[in-house]
């Protein structure tokens, strides 16, 4: 294990804030301090947390602790409840969120600091079975970019093909800087759709969310290369965010995501959760989102990845029977 000599770069101003509230989190977040305790972690070992290498080599809480308990720093009432979206039959995660417009705030901040204002930007959302339902992290951020934007053909796209591809054409037409913002099944669909190939120049086609069980789960280099075949694009983006996360990140290329200045992702090792894993080896993730200052900002995903020095990371799928996992690692 070569982790001690090569671990991820975070700023100093970063690694400061996460030990801080990693030992407010551990006291006063019920849930993560019991999860703790359960794995020998008291509350001087917790306290004594004062460098980047030892919060790293501290337990995250098991993301699906978000299906089953309620996950809150303090006592409040949450403005607005996120839940996710899952497949038939899972339980869904729910994240209590204190401030809705915190939560918007750090979201255009985080597409900001890689895209530029968002009010520049035409914005087309294609996000069908997050808009179809309540509690959607994903479509207040898009709810929020597009009140951002004086366009006329922003807005929400959900079985109407044509009416996209109007809208598209007419920006396109203006040279309109534009985002085509869509979940990756219904992306595909639309691209399917198409009676012609497409020669978008001043679009920026942005995929997340997966398939969500719609399809057979391709490749990333499989969507990215129908995407680029029937737009016409050279790139693909991609955005990851989650209910459970307060913070995003951006990939412009390959998958390769940029966290934002408020999170940072390092690798865990797949056979052993309570261990970190090797740089540019696939692992499981952990991450640490300061914006979650009022549930847990220190949390073990389902992905799979890889993770670089500088902080860049990438997705490979997830583990497999996740939730057992998760759960057995809980009790």
């Amino acid at each position: 294990m070569t982790q001690e000599a090569e671990s991820v770069s975070v700023h100093p101003d970063f690694e400061r804030a996460a030990v801080a509230m990693f030992r407010y989190q551990s006291v006063h977040c019920a849930v993560y301090r019991d999860f703790l305790a359960a794995l020998g972690w008291d509350l001087s070992r917790c306290s004594s947390v004062s460098t980047w290498t030892e919060l790293c080599s501290a337990p995250f809480l098991p993301v699906e602790a978000f299906k089953s308990r309620t996950v809150q720093t303090g006592d409040y009432q949450p403005e607005v409840v996120f839940t996710s979206s899952g497949t038939t039959g899972q339980q869904p995660s729910k994240h209590g969120v204190a401030s809705l417009q915190a939560y918007l705030v750090n979201a255009q901040h985080a597409f900001e600091q890689t895209y530029g204002p968002v009010s520049e930007y035409a914005w087309l959302c294609l996000l069908p079975g997050y808009t179809e339902r309540s509690g959607s992290s994903l479509v207040a951020m898009a709810e929020h970019f597009v009140q951002q934007s004086p366009h006329p053909e922003n807005g929400f796209f959900l079985r109407e093909p044509f009416d996209l591809l109007k809208a598209l054409t007419a920006l396109e037409k203006r040279k309109q800087r534009t985002v085509l913002l869509g979940v990756t099944f219904a992306l595909l669909d639309f691209c399917e759709w198409l009676p012609f190939p497409l020669d978008v120049k001043h679009t920026l086609v942005m995929e997340t969310g997966g398939m969500k069980g719609r399809r057979t789960e391709p490749t990333r280099a499989q969507v990215h290369a129908t995407i680029q075949q029937a737009l016409g694009v050279a790139q693909v983006h991609s955005e990851y965010g989650m209910t459970e996360l307060m913070s995003q990140a951006y990939a412009q290329r390959d998958g390769l995501y940029t966290p934002s200045t408020t999170l940072a992702v390092f690798p865990r090792n797949p056979d052993n959760p309570l261990e970190q894993g090797e740089l540019r080896r696939t692992c499981g993730l952990n991450v640490v989102d300061l914006a979650n200052a009022h549930s847990c900002g220190f949390l073990a995903l389902q992905d799979v990845g890889r993770v670089y020095p500088d902080g860049v990371f990438e997705v490979l799928g997830r583990f497999d029977a996740a939730e057992v996992r998760g759960c057995s690692l809980m009790l």
